[in-house]
């Protein structure tokens, strides 16, 4: 009975860990082995600001614009546009087309290719922002072009990379900008432009280049859509701050206006984000100058084919806010007079950031933060630089050395002026 009873008891423990090891083999779950993706480099950084206690601290990282005391602003041309939007009984919750707000999409091609443009052979379709337009439009180029190479500004806005590569094109930098310099490297641009294939992708920054502010002037545009003939290479422009660079929405949109004059049958990926203020609302527009109404129909179709099984349709609070202010002439105007008041202020604070420079003791030449354009200023300082700059002063940017003039006010500019030489002075900021 003694063995009977050992036997019995061993049985039942064998059991008991048999059972335990099939319970953890069959509830293993799949997510166990996800590996840990790595922060999103801009996101990270204002999550580390949030988390500062330094009372000084400064947040010049996140491309979003600040007001005087360093607090969002809502323009008041589109708080005035919701009022009206609120009151009219024909706004609704209804689904948006897979191509959006026809109305709005209209109004917003007029604002960028100029109130004259064809919209007989523009296909349009509003997008998740310009991420969204990018997203859209290199997902087409990656099915109907023949050519499956991107080649984009170095450097350019970060996303551009993942949102193309993931579109399944193959990314190639072409020469942009010299740090030795701090200034457009137009000769390595146009030798990388000459030796991509014919039938290539070229991405262009209509205007205000992010990250570096730095935008060819008119004459070499006009060099650049030359070289791009005659290379038969297909434009595709990203447009994030047309009004918002130089205050002034007909004179940013000169690059893409002078391309399409010249025959280019461009793309544009279009945000109202920063020029409108509509950063959560994810208000844009993909654009392709076809040659005719036909072609025009035949875009749109797979358009809305790489949509459907992708959002299905857009949001339509903020497309109906940019609608609403631009087919009201009180409104426009109002609009445009904010749009210039915005830009008016971040060019203030390029003048004044250099002033406090120079009154802080750098002998550095800063003469490229006065004439770059748009929200950012790309310093020069190396990622050295931006970690002590973050360590010691709290000031929160983006490694490369680019920051965001819309996080400076006349509370904190000497301060991050003078945090800026302690970290530049004799060493230099025009090198690789």
């Amino acid at each position: 009975s003694d063995v009977l009873m050992k036997f019995a008891f061993s049985s039942f423990f064998l059991l008991i860990h048999a059972a335990r090891s099939f319970s953890m083999t069959a509830t293993k779950s799949y997510l166990t082995d996800i590996p840990m993706g790595a922060p999103d480099a801009i996101l990270g950084i204002a999550d580390n600001f949030k988390k500062c206690t330094d009372p000084n601290k400064v947040n010049v990282c996140v491309g979003a614009y600040r007001d005087e005391n360093g607090k969002p602003w809502i323009l008041p041309s589109v708080k005035a546009a919701e009022k009206i939007m609120m009151d009219d009984p024909a706004e609704n919750k209804e689904y948006a087309s897979i191509v959006g707000d026809v109305a709005y999409v209209e109004q917003a091609i007029k604002f960028a290719y100029g109130q004259d443009a064809d919209l007989s052979v523009i296909a349009a379709a509003q997008t998740l922002s310009g991420t969204g337009a990018c997203r859209i439009g290199g997902e087409f180029l990656s099915r109907y072009f023949p050519v499956k190479k991107i080649y984009i500004p170095d450097p350019t806005w970060g996303n551009h990379i993942a949102i193309f590569e993931e579109s399944g094109l193959e990314v190639i930098r072409y020469r942009y900008y010299s740090r030795a310099t701090n200034g457009l490297d137009f000769d390595g641009m146009l030798e990388d432009l000459k030796a991509a294939p014919e039938g290539a992708v070229v991405l262009l920054h209509a205007c205000a280049h992010n990250p570096t502010g730095c935008d060819p002037s008119k004459e070499e545009w006009k060099t650049i859509s030359s070289l791009i003939k005659e290379k038969n290479l297909q434009v595709f422009f990203d447009s994030a701050y047309q009004g918002f660079a130089s205050g002034d929405a007909e004179a940013d949109g000169f690059a893409l206006r002078y391309f399409v004059e010249e025959g280019h049958n461009v793309m544009l990926a279009q945000s109202f984000a920063k020029n409108f203020g509509l950063y959560g609302e994810r208000c844009g527009t993909l654009s392709f100058v076809t040659n005719n109404a036909d072609e025009k129909e035949r875009v749109m179709s797979q358009v809305k084919r790489i949509i459907r099984p992708m959002y299905s349709s857009p949001p339509v609070h903020g497309s109906s806010i940019v609608r609403t202010v631009l087919t009201n002439e009180k409104l426009t105007k109002q609009y445009y007079e904010e749009c210039a008041f915005m830009a008016n202020r971040i060019g203030s604070m390029r003048t004044l950031l250099a002033e406090e420079l120079k009154n802080a003791g750098s002998t550095h030449d800063w003469s490229h933060i006065t004439s770059q354009i748009g929200m950012f200023a790309y310093t020069g300082m190396n990622s050295d630089m931006c970690d002590q700059i973050t360590s010691e002063y709290s000031i929160f940017l983006t490694r490369d050395g680019r920051i965001s003039l819309a996080g400076l006010n006349e509370n904190n500019v000497a301060y991050v002026a003078k945090a800026i030489h302690s970290v530049t002075d004799g060493k230099s900021i025009t090198t690789e």
